[in-house]
């Protein structure tokens, strides 16, 4: 459990390690793979359509 010491937060280096993505990294990832779909898909359209 982090511990204030001095005005500090004071944690082991596990405890400093531990990180939960929040929404952000899921809207990112969202955001980027529909991105990268939209753009594969307008260059087929454009060079593979036959």
């Amino acid at each position: 459990m982090a511990t204030k010491r001095h005005g500090q937060i004071v944690e082991t280096p596990t405890e400093a390690r531990q990180a939960e993505p929040g929404p952000s990294v899921l809207a990112l990832l969202t955001v980027s793979t529909g991105l990268a779909i939209l753009i594969l898909g307008i260059v087929w359209f454009i060079f593979f359509r036959t």
